[in-house]
């Protein structure tokens, strides 16, 4: 990537890691970016054995239940979406740099500090020692457990050894000792790409911005971090599938009440937003105190401008007699004030309603289907008809 001033800048990226390599070996991952034909390999791979392996065992009238929802979601959804996001999410990580740097927003003399922010970031996200220690983690399962279980019925060791009475079968096994602990071990993964991103927005705010209080965007020249991030929505719809499942094996098995949802959902759409709109907030000080700076600027600004304005056209201190049919002034005016309302209305995190509403719905959409384990199909429809007829 070429500089304003024609040197070469390293490319943006977040991909890398022994799984990635692996996953380029084998042909999964398509034209360097598109990783998700590697999680729909892994998900269906491990789906396909475990389901195997309970036909096998003549347990197939348990298979597609709703005690064991869980395992499905986890396996044939959340993981090839983890992998969509990285798709979708990762170049546009690399665009948000390019932007930065061609606008100008980064000036030539901080080029130089952003080169070893990128430098730094694509070694900690290419480094195989991470992903060795998550895997050892993530398989470890009987002493962290507790701590990185799932939830669900199908998510933690402990419950499913409940579950089936303590007998150990090839199908717990398979699952409890790869399906689960893989799955944990993407988790681990996706939790240390949010951290790399984390760190690198925070060493691009130490870096002396040109931040714009003008800017149409009205976060003085970030807006492009909301479309960013707009591109974490697989990842919002797989955390809520998760938690959807889970959800429903518990009220299913009679372990949770359907009225707890009503506590468990808005701490849901909390923690997904902590994790996906929280890194935004690393450029608060900065956008606060560009936006207290241009206000100030832009204020003493307008008030020589209405003044001289006020003498001239008001007052009547026209010494050229100057027309005002035809003149510029009232136009600079008009340009001024919009000027100074952009200024007025910046925003001190770079996202805007766009994004809360996508990142929301991409929550409560995987969610919607529970009511059905409170309110039948049919009972459902006869309400919407009565809202929208009004009978």
């Amino acid at each position: 990537m070429m500089t304003t001033d024609g040197s070469t800048l390293q490319e943006f990226s977040l991909f890398g890691g022994p799984l990635y390599r692996l996953g380029c070996r084998l042909g999964l991952v398509r034209g360097v970016e598109n990783t998700f034909w590697l999680g729909v390999a892994l998900g269906l791979f491990c789906w396909s054995v475990l389901v195997a392996l309970t036909l096998a065992m003549g347990y197939g009238h348990r298979v597609f239940t709703l005690q064991t929802i869980g395992s499905h979601v986890r396996l044939l959804a959340a993981i090839p979406l983890f992998f969509l996001c990285e798709t979708w999410v990762f170049p546009r990580m690399a665009e948000f740099v390019r932007d930065i740097v061609h606008s100008g927003l980064v000036p030539e003399a901080e080029v130089p500090a952003l080169q070893s922010a990128i430098r730094m970031t694509r070694r900690l996200s290419d480094f195989w020692l991470v992903e060795t220690l998550f895997l050892c983690v993530s398989f470890a399962s009987p002493l962290f457990d507790t701590l990185i279980g799932t939830p669900g019925q199908t998510g933690k060791l402990g419950t499913l050894l409940n579950t089936s009475e303590g007998r150990v079968g090839c199908i717990l096994i398979w699952y409890a000792s790869f399906c689960l602990p893989l799955f944990r071990f993407l988790i681990l993964r996706w939790l240390w790409h949010l951290a790399l991103w984390c760190f690198f927005l925070w060493r691009v705010q130490k870096v002396k911005l040109n931040l714009i209080p003008t800017h149409p965007d009205q976060t003085a020249g970030l807006g492009y971090l909301e479309v960013v991030h707009e591109h974490f929505a697989p990842l919002a719809v797989a955390v809520s599938l998760v938690y959807s499942a889970a959800f429903a094996e518990d009220i299913s098995s009679g372990k949770m009440a359907f009225e707890s949802l009503f506590r468990l959902v808005p701490l849901v759409l909390l923690a997904v937003a902590a994790l996906l709109i929280g890194p935004l907030f690393i450029f608060s000080p900065r956008l606060w105190a560009c936006r207290i700076t241009g206000w100030r600027r832009y204020m003493g600004m307008a008030s020589s401008y209405v003044d001289a304005f006020e003498r001239k056209w008001i007052q009547g201190e026209n010494p050229t007699g100057e027309p005002i049919i035809g003149t510029a002034d009232l136009q600079s005016l008009a340009d001024l004030t919009n000027s100074v309302n952009i200024v007025r209305e910046m925003r001190w995190i770079p996202m805007g309603n766009r994004l809360l509403v996508s990142l929301s719905a991409a929550v409560i959409v995987p969610l919607l289907p529970l009511l059905l384990l409170k309110y039948p199909v049919t009972e459902l429809a006869e309400k919407l008809f009565q809202t929208l007829s009004g009978l």
